[in-house]
């Protein structure tokens, strides 16, 4: 966690070094490349320090501590659930704790649903008990269960070719692992495409690129006009099974049982705390993560890892005594793994002073070590952030990637706002506990965040505002 918490510190640290001028188009003549570079390289003595502080010092191993603490004391934190809000009121008081700004919750209406019992059992050709997942928002089955007979398919193609076959079927999704990104749009989509066609329950296989007989969970989504549908996920080896019974011309039943529940909308909170900027306080740079989880697991790498990330950011800026000229926003998201619920009403209630938001940070990548930053932006500025991840030669982590992107970041991106995003392995949506320091390297990969973000801030800050806000990207 030291390797993105450096990261972390590292961009919003040089907020404290600016000189609080906004460059403009105008004005970009007046600085050369040459001339940025050098002002990078000259933040290596503080970078120094917050390395010596995270790995050497009194903040050795502390978020990784304050992590583990939070997960085996509430463990998973589901949208709607007591365990979620207990975790949020001791976030609120750890923030005021560790003496952050401003520290407050703002309300918000979340979804609540719970998954129940669940179990799904192939009958014939033989009988198999099967692991499943089902799927957030899903509606269960009758206390009978659905025993049907199942159609395997490949992709949206391929069912709709065989439409006529699914009438009356459970349908299961069997389609190859491409990337998370457009793999993913099975597991939201695959209940409704089945229900169009007459399908009586859909199970996919999980989205991803290796199973130990895990299944995934995850959010689904229903369309208007279209009957809903109980919905999970199976693991990659059933679906690869079924696929090869298919072929032989095997008929396959399947009895599926689901427990699941949708209640009403739940109250909860964005948890915010601030080190509050001493010169341009109105002037924000958001640092984020999710405290929220699904039901299996300790809610560790998705994404308590990327909470702890972001506040450990701020406790090393206090820290090392630094006060930045612009206000530096802690923002702890609720109801993040529902499709970014918390996220957006934050957007609704901030977003008319977007000229004010500099730069949008998130970490929903787990707590393995990073392998770089992505980045969205122009051309000109990325290549000022490759120059300041150069930074990191001494841990061997300088790669910038494009699209950075995130669920809850994402609003603010497509406004203008530029954003950073961690790249790294994940394991989510499973029933995956906190990994070991030494697997999970969660105090290495935080310092590449604060490492970074003591550069990176300020540079976004005075030259990469964006021509939304009337200021342009740098070039």
């Amino acid at each position: 966690m030291k390797f993105l918490l450096l990261t972390f510190v590292g961009v919003v640290h040089l907020l404290s070094l600016s000189s609080g001028k906004t460059i403009y188009k105008n004005d970009i003549s007046q600085r050369t490349f040459q001339e940025i570079k050098e002002e990078i390289a000259s933040y290596g003595d503080v970078a120094k320090a917050i390395i010596n502080l995270a790995v050497y010092g009194k903040a050795q191993n502390r978020s990784y501590e304050r992590l583990a603490l939070l997960v085996d004391t509430v463990g998973p934190r589901p949208s709607g659930s007591k365990s979620l809000e207990k975790a949020i009121q001791i976030m609120h008081q750890n923030l005021q704790e560790d003496g952050l700004e401003n520290v407050h919750l703002e309300p918000v209406k979340i979804p609540h649903w719970e998954r129940g019992e669940e179990s799904a059992v192939m009958l014939e050709p033989r009988i198999h008990k099967m692991a499943i997942l089902g799927l957030g928002s899903s509606i269960g089955t009758p206390p009978e269960g659905i025993t049907a007979e199942v159609l395997v398919v490949t992709s949206f193609e391929e069912l709709q070719r065989r439409a006529p076959e699914a009438r009356g079927k459970i349908v299961v999704y069997n389609q190859p692992y491409v990337n998370y990104s457009k793999t993913v749009q099975y597991r939201v989509q695959g209940s409704v495409e089945a229900a169009k066609v007459g399908a009586v329950a859909s199970l996919i296989r999980s989205v991803a690129s290796f199973s130990i007989y895990s299944p995934h969970t995850g959010i689904q989504e229903y369309q208007d006009g279209v009957p809903k549908i109980p919905t999970a996920c199976i693991t990659v080896e059933d679906a690869e099974m079924m696929s090869r019974m298919a072929s032989r011309g095997n008929r396959i039943v399947i009895q599926l049982k689901m427990g699941a529940k949708n209640y009403p909308d739940a109250d909860s909170f964005n948890t915010v705390g601030e080190i509050i900027g001493s010169k341009y306080p109105e002037q924000v740079v958001l640092v984020s993560g999710h405290l929220d989880s699904w039901d299996v697991g300790q809610g560790a790498m998705d994404d308590g890892g990327g909470a702890f990330i972001s506040w450990e950011a701020l406790s090393l800026i206090k820290d090392l005594g630094l006060r930045p000229k612009r206000t530096l926003r802690l923002v702890l998201w609720t109801a993040e793994e529902q499709g970014g619920i918390g996220a957006f009403q934050y957007y609704q209630l901030h977003k008319a002073n977007i000229s004010n938001y500099s730069l949008v940070m998130e970490s929903d990548l787990g707590t393995f070590l990073p392998s770089g930053l992505q980045f969205t932006g122009s051309e000109k500025a990325r290549t000022i952030v490759e120059e300041v991840m150069s930074l990191l030669q001494p841990v061997n982590i300088t790669q910038v990637f494009r699209a950075g992107e995130g669920t809850d970041i994402n609003f603010w991106i497509q406004a203008g706002v530029p954003g950073l995003w961690l790249k790294a392995r994940i394991i989510h949506h499973m029933p995956v506990l906190l990994v070991l320091p030494s697997e999970a390297k969660v105090e290495e990969a935080s310092l590449i965040f604060c490492s970074v973000s003591q550069v990176v801030c300020r540079l976004f800050v005075t030259t990469c505002l964006t021509q939304n806000h009337g200021h342009t990207y740098f070039g």
